[in-house]
């Protein structure tokens, strides 16, 4: 991954940021000093491609150590997908992942990317790049319950969003991303802004800002080589997730992105597949305060009607 990331390259050019080097190849594959930060923390976002070659993102749960080190380049996620989850199954051969290992208590996330393989009930990954990011757009939260679900994870699966699934999107104040470009690998990262920042366009399309960020555009980036990505929607209170594999594109027409306080171009996604799994973690998460670095969310076309 030490390669220059054309994809990354062709977006800072058109976005008039970065430049030669910028992303990809500024980071390393040793764990270093992340170590101690990695074994603390009982949530990650992780991104691959299932046997059908589709993009997935989803989100896993444990105590602390679920997520553990062996040496300066492989990590130990003590834990699988939940039953339904399309990622369950993958990774029985060494493939491509991203992951995010996200703290909302302490606003602080590690990217990691590389090769996982299946182990049994626990994922072996080989990290490639390792690098830390900045707390913008990262919602304060702390866990205040920690119980068994009544019941096993149960998924249910869709190729377009109910008016129910519709309304968690239009709620969500975060949600996690996975991209893959074929000689660059996986990619997992965050996004996050005020409540209705992810516009409900169709019951296939989603669209959001993107806002300012350190440059790299490691998700624009893959995009722009590979259209497919998938998202994950997690349900702080209730340990649902939603997923949703499909293909996204960028949007450059800053009329579009007027639209969004404090959008520099606009993200669009087609909707293919859909997983919704009620139960898929056991933490229940309590908001404190959403990030300060939020713009605010745009105002529903028919709320700026009324006088």
């Amino acid at each position: 991954m030490g390669l220059a990331h054309e994809g990354e390259q062709a977006v800072q050019r058109m976005a008039g940021e970065g430049g030669p080097g910028w992303g990809s190849p500024m980071f390393g594959a040793e764990i270093g000093g992340f170590t101690e930060f990695i074994r603390h923390q009982r949530l990650i976002a992780l991104s691959g491609a299932n046997a059908e070659g589709n993009v997935w993102c989803t989100v896993l749960t444990g105590d602390e150590g679920f997520v553990d080190t062996l040496d300066s380049r492989t990590m130990v996620i003590h834990t699988l997908p939940p039953v339904g989850d399309p990622l369950r199954d993958a990774f029985a051969e060494p493939g491509d992942f991203g992951m995010v290992v996200l703290s909302p208590e302490t606003l602080r996330r590690v990217k990691a990317a590389g090769t996982a393989r299946r182990d049994g009930d626990r994922l072996v990954l080989r990290t490639e790049q390792v690098l830390g990011n900045c707390p913008k757009y990262l919602q304060l939260r702390t866990v205040v319950d920690d119980a068994t679900p009544p019941g096993p994870p149960h998924a249910t699966v869709g190729r377009e969003l109910t008016g129910e699934q519709q309304a968690m999107v239009r709620a969500a104040d975060t949600f996690f991303i996975g991209s893959r470009a074929a000689g660059h690998g996986a990619d997992a990262n965050h996004r996050g802004g005020q409540p209705g920042f992810v516009a409900v366009t169709g019951p296939r399309t989603l669209t959001w800002p993107d806002y300012l960020g350190n440059s790299f555009f490691m998700t624009l980036g893959n995009m722009q080589l590979d259209p497919r990505c998938g998202l994950v929607f997690l349900d702080w209170e209730t340990g649902r997730t939603l997923q949703l594999s499909g293909t996204g594109r960028i949007n450059w027409d800053p009329q579009q992105a007027r639209q969004f306080p404090g959008a520099r171009r606009m993200v669009e996604f087609e909707v293919d597949h859909v997983v919704d799994i009620e139960r898929a973690s056991r933490l229940r998460w309590q908001l404190h305060a959403y990030s300060r670095f939020n713009p605010p969310a745009p105002v529903p076309a028919a709320s700026a009607a009324r006088p």
